[in-house]
């Protein structure tokens, strides 16, 4: 059973589906598959995707036509040499195209590799080379960029432009336009590997979570309860969160199409609380995942009610009752917290129709997931006792590995369990509440933010010797990117504070760029020469 509408039909509690759970995973599963081709198959004219365009106006996408266009699309990805295994990168909004792509991609038993658009050249440098990207999808705004650093990446041989066409890029329509009508779905497993989602650490590089196709089915148990049981007749979901993160593409689109749950797509450059509401109100959204800060920044606008609304879900950072308060009055139900990462996503959840939610808590483990706090030792610590949160492999939404990284993917385990790098605690009635990260990763906005790719591209300025970065308290977004800058030589000025700022946010991502920076002439560091960022973050 994966459907949380099931879970609830019978009025158990949580303990007794907790108890009763059993996943029903078979031996052959893919997303294509069961996020299309079966919709198409039953009901073609069913409802899969509303897309309001940015001018405002919409265009809907049925199962059928959502069929229909994405084995064009596998076939003209196959008439350039992409099948099993290799890597498909989307650099793109949330657009039809997008979903398009994975589909297509899927379809072929290829990789997909979704890119943030706000991602800077040296950003994607690494992950479309990283990843061996052979080809990529994106647009005019993106395709500058692709095209200044593809002399650079040996691996990449097609580029696909949905909207512009020039020398040495191929139109994303005109291809599927002359590409044939049928192309069959290969044969995949649960654990063959479907799309590589990158997150950041403490140190080094990124690191690319690759997900079997199996992670669908592990979503959806926790998705489905934190929206009290998704999938009921009228029901339509929206996010702002990017589809190129786990927060659109796992806990949104994807387990949409699964339920067959109409999907709102919007492009939304910047988010803007009286936009948003209209676009729900517009679209007939029933359900919606709002990070904490879209949250925030909507109370902040004095937004007083929004009507229609079943279901709200939230994860990223922790609430609190301020917030659960505020969502009461203004949505007339409670907000449903989760809780989960890039590697190992929604395994902890709150359903205000089944459980009491006690504010600051990300509730319980969700059924189908074990979930413990554990000492450093790695063993299981009693209930209000402070540890690292870990969830017990094997598990359908768990990560295959990290991607061309055997080392960091052995650090994560420790015995049957998966270490979150998160510290937190569970009380005696097993509702767990984050407290902290282990390491040095900054939350903000709902994105996890390492510092070393920020700190890399600071001391890449000639002029600066030492950089350190950590995250700050931000009444917004939970926490604010601060840098810590030595120079070579010479005193800072205003100049260089907003030169050293903007070189972040053009090689990059503007997401990442510091909205402190302080210049120090020394940083503290360890015995070993290690940066210590508690100290920075405590002075």
């Amino acid at each position: 059973m994966t459907s949380g509408q099931g879970l609830m039909a019978d009025g158990r509690s949580w303990e007794d589906m907790q108890a009763e759970f059993r996943w029903d995973v078979p031996e052959r599963f893919n997303i294509a598959e069961v996020c299309c081709d079966a919709w198409a198959r039953t009901e073609p004219e069913r409802l899969a995707l509303r897309y309001v365009r940015p001018d405002g106006s919409e265009r809907d996408y049925t199962y059928g036509q959502l069929a229909r266009a994405s084995r064009r699309l596998a076939n003209a990805l196959k008439s350039h040499g992409i099948g099993r295994g290799d890597r498909v990168a989307v650099l793109l909004p949330q657009t039809p195209e997008t979903a398009l792509t994975h589909l297509a991609a899927y379809r072929l038993g290829a990789i997909v590799v979704p890119l943030f658009t706000l991602f800077g050249e040296d950003g994607l440098l690494f992950r479309l080379g990283d990843s061996g990207a052979k080809a990529v999808v994106t647009d005019a705004a993106n395709l500058p960029k692709v095209l200044s650093i593809r002399a650079q990446l040996l691996d990449l041989e097609t580029i696909y432009s949905i909207d512009v066409r020039e020398a040495g890029v191929d139109g994303f329509w005109q291809e599927l336009g002359k590409a044939e009508d049928e192309c069959s779905i290969v044969e995949t497993g649960p654990d063959d590997p479907a799309f590589i989602s990158y997150t950041s650490g403490t140190t080094g590089p990124p690191k690319g979570a690759l997900h079997g196709h199996r992670v669908l089915l592990g979503h959806m148990p926790g998705i489905s309860l934190a929206h009290s049981g998704l999938g009921q007749e009228g029901d339509c979901l929206w996010t702002p969160a990017d589809w190129a993160w786990m927060g659109g593409l796992t806990n949104v689109l994807l387990p949409g199409l699964y339920l067959g749950v109409p999907v709102v797509a919007h492009r939304m450059a910047k988010f803007d609380p009286v936009q948003a509401v209209e676009l729900m109100r517009k679209t007939g959204v029933r359900n919606t995942f709002l990070p904490p800060t879209a949250l925030k920044l909507m109370r902040q606008a004095g937004i007083e009610s929004i009507p229609g609304l079943r279901s709200v879900a939230s994860a990223g950072e922790a609430l609190g009752a301020e917030l659960l308060d505020w969502g009461r009055e203004v949505f007339g139900i409670t907000i449903n917290e989760f809780y989960g990462q890039t590697e190992c996503n929604v395994v902890l959840a709150n359903c205000a129709d089944l459980m009491p939610v006690k504010p600051g808590s990300a509730g319980k483990a969700v059924p189908g997931h074990e979930v413990a706090i554990l000492s450093e030792e790695g063993e299981v610590l009693p209930p209000d006792t402070v540890g690292e949160i870990a969830v017990r492999a094997p598990n359908p939404v768990m990560f295959l590995k990290y991607w061309n990284n055997a080392l960091k993917t052995q650090e994560k385990f420790i015995g049957d369990w998966m270490l979150t790098g998160d510290e937190g605690e569970m009380d005696a009635d097993g509702y767990v509440t984050f407290r902290s990260r282990t390491d040095d990763v900054i939350t903000s906005s709902g994105y996890r933010i390492g510092p070393g790719e920020i700190e890399d591209c600071l001391v890449g300025h000639p002029r600066v010797a030492m950089a350190a970065v950590v995250g700050v308290p931000d009444e917004v977004r939970t926490e604010a990117v601060k840098a810590f800058i030595v120079l070579k030589q010479g005193i800072g000025s205003k100049t260089l504070r907003d030169e050293l700022v903007e070189r972040v946010r053009v090689r990059v991502s503007p997401h990442v760029a510091p909205r402190h920076l302080e210049f120090v002439e020394t940083l503290p560091l360890t015995a070993t020469g290690k940066i210590q960022r508690r100290a920075l973050r405590d002075g």
